[in-house]
């Protein structure tokens, strides 16, 4: 189990600088994830929430909730760097669906930001949120070293 909670929690990017580097981009990646698609599941563009696509077709209330937590729950783990790892899955699942299946027969304009936001969870999967972060706090306090 310690050794789960080690990979899950650890992330020294070795440098000031690159943890820094990756607080700033997951900080700021997670506030736009909010803005742009977060706030659409509270009111979208004509004052209603947005209707969710269900490409998978999962039950409606599941796929609501899962696009809904991932757009507005995900950024505020995100920007803690709170169990990052674990939190950005959600959003690779949804934003991948997004780029592989409702958007595939789209321009490479318009699937490009699910693209994007895959790539850019899928760092902070690999590499987890730097050593500012709450996972950093987490991993110190239970000696997992």
């Amino acid at each position: 189990m310690n050794e789960i909670l080690k990979h899950l929690l650890y992330s020294d990017l070795c440098s000031t600088t690159s943890n820094y580097a990756i607080l700033v981009f997951r900080i700021l990646l997670a506030l736009e994830l909010f803005r742009v698609h977060g706030m659409k599941k509270f009111r979208g563009n004509d004052g209603k929430p947005e209707v969710v696509p269900n490409p998978l077709g999962l039950p409606a209330p599941i796929n609501n909730l899962i696009a809904t937590l991932s757009d507005t729950v995900v950024p505020l783990l995100i920007v803690l760097g709170a169990l990052t790892r674990l939190a950005v899955l959600p959003t690779i699942g949804v934003t991948a669906v997004g780029y592989f299946v409702v958007h595939r027969h789209d321009s490479l304009e318009v699937r490009d930001v699910p693209y994007i936001y895959t790539i850019c969870f899928l760092l902070l999967l690999v590499i987890g949120p730097g050593s500012y972060s709450i996972d950093q706090i987490l991993y110190n306090h239970l000696k997992l070293k």
